[in-house]
């Protein structure tokens, strides 16, 4: 039975080929966009690269991706969802296979777009084409299976990217992917049937450039800042055409027959509230996964396995729990988890700023883990649960998407915003540190010009063993001292959306609104 232009559920027989694809294509997604943390510090020490560098490549996925995911949603309404879908996992396939022969930064960060504009394409008509193949009575459990699924090979991916890192190459990061898509595509081709709106409508192209540019130039301009300087004309001439851009964005979203960003929606309060923590909170959580790799790794000491293992329970507790804090909201109503839960949240930063250099996982970190992962679990669900009932039932998938879009831009902007200040942190701590070694002019000037490197910084190789043991635990302690100060600063974004919890999320449980046309 195939499915009809109008999403007429499909045959039984052919669900469970359909929850595999759609469970493996999103997940190849999920998973490189955590991932390739654990990859960082080896493509820093293989390309020589500087942290502006790695930022550019978390950066490069993450810009397209939140900034198009909403335009991928429609084009899948529009042209087939199966097309947008088996075209999006084709493009991260070929562009994965880019970024595992890339011979140097520039090429690998070019790839990593193409992922992300691959990934825009994928996710979101994942999810549609399971909503338009099931019917009301499965439609519930088949998306709670793919949810639960993508969860697990979320948690499983950077225990196996570190694994691979470690034993074979970082490459096999993204090589790892090409099967998987091969299989996706089989299965996709063969039994997902084709689905579209029968409303029709057209894509907001000129939205969808313009959030591009407007993203884009502000990434750049803070990520260049710190080489460059405020003072160049490219970081403060990106940062004001980003700036224009987005002005010009919400100026175009308010007039647009079809926009991607629909700004009613932000008529209603709670809609709003649930954004404004999603991007307060989300920007902690994407500073904390960027630079707690190298922590473990370039500090620490760990492997690139145990790296990827260390996370493994936080989110596990999110996925086990999840059910639980489900029913908080039946319980209590939205508001009280969605404060209480980012507080946990911060007082799991806070534990994670504690330990030094040399610390013991199960004393020191796992306790933190565990904190931050039972802040999550009790945030999440109520958060989705506001943000789909704060919104007339005709307008969830926007809703949806845009929350989703908002989790990744905020992730985004906190990287290329807050690693400014780890920057700026790890060098000020470290030439205060160097000033009690007594070292010549002239390897203080070699330490100082590799200092956008962080805890990848190379030794200089002409000293003495004494010297290089201080020099090396100099940059350690400089970089425990940036991580404390970054994750100080996301226990308050942490505690800045409990407070929007607080003021803009109402009490009692959610009820949906009717209308926000």
């Amino acid at each position: 039975m195939r499915l009809g232009g109008n999403g007429v559920p499909c045959a039984e027989e052919a669900r469970t080929w359909i929850l595999a694809a759609t469970i493996i294509g999103s997940s190849m997604a999920f998973i490189d966009s955590t991932v390739v943390n654990v990859a960082l510090p080896a493509l820093q020490s293989n390309f020589h690269a500087t942290l502006v560098d790695v930022q550019w490549i978390v950066e490069s996925y993450g810009l397209f991706l939140g900034a198009l995911i909403l335009v991928g949603g429609s084009l899948g309404d529009l042209f087939g969802r199966r097309l947008i879908f088996v075209l999006g996992v084709a493009i991260f396939a070929v562009a994965s296979a880019g970024c595992g022969v890339a011979s140097n930064i520039g090429q690998l960060i070019v790839a990593r777009s193409v992922q992300g504009l691959g990934a825009a394409l994928l996710v979101p008509s994942s999810l549609a084409i399971i909503s338009t193949s099931f019917d009301e009575k499965s439609r519930g459990q088949a998306i709670g299976t793919w949810s639960g699924f993508t969860a697990i090979t979320t948690a499983v991916g950077p225990v196996l990217g570190g694994w691979l890192v470690q034993h074979e190459s970082w490459r096999w990061v993204f090589f790892i992917n090409l099967p998987l898509a091969a299989a996706v595509l089989v299965i996709s081709l063969k039994h997902i049937p084709e689905s579209r709106s029968v409303a029709g409508g057209h894509i907001d192209w000129i939205g969808a450039l313009l959030v591009t540019l407007g993203l884009g130039g502000l990434v750049f301009g803070f990520i260049e800042s710190v080489h460059l300087g405020w003072a160049h004309p490219l970081v403060f001439g990106s940062l004001i055409a980003g700036c224009g851009c987005l002005f010009l964005f919400a100026f175009v979203e308010a007039r647009v027959t079809s926009p991607m960003v629909p700004l009613s929606l932000f008529a209603s309060f709670s809609f709003s509230g649930t954004n404004l923590l999603t991007l307060f909170l989300y920007a902690a959580i994407g500073i904390f996964f960027f630079l707690f790799p190298m922590n473990l790794i370039q500090v620490q000491g760990y492997s690139a396995t145990a790296a990827g293992a260390a996370m493994l329970p936080l989110i596990l507790l999110i996925f086990f729990l999840s059910r639980w804090s489900g029913g908080l909201v039946a319980r209590y109503g939205p508001r009280l988890p969605l404060i209480i839960g980012p507080l946990v949240v911060a007082l799991g930063f806070v534990l994670f700023a504690v330990p030094s250099v040399g610390s013991s996982y199960w004393r020191a970190f796992f306790p933190a883990v565990i904190v931050l992962g039972f802040g999550m679990a009790i945030t999440v669900a109520p958060l989705t649960t506001v943000v789909m009932n704060s919104v007339g039932r005709d307008r969830v998938g926007a809703a949806s998407g845009i929350n989703n879009a908002v989790a990744r831009v905020a992730g985004v902007l906190a990287i290329a915003v807050l690693g400014i200040v780890m920057v700026n942190a790890f060098g000020s701590r470290l030439d205060s540190s160097l000033l009690h070694l007594s070292l010549a002019r002239g390897v203080l000037e070699a330490v100082h010009s590799e200092e956008i490197k962080l805890a990848a910084m190379p030794v200089p190789a002409d000293l003495s063993p004494t010297t290089k043991s201080a020099i090396k635990e100099s940059i350690a302690g400089a970089f425990i001292s940036g991580f404390r100060i970054v994750l100080l600063i996301c226990a308050g974004l942490s505690v800045a959306s409990s407070a929007v919890a607080g003021l803009m999320i109402p009490n009692g449980t959610p009820k949906r609104h009717t209308s926000l046309r």
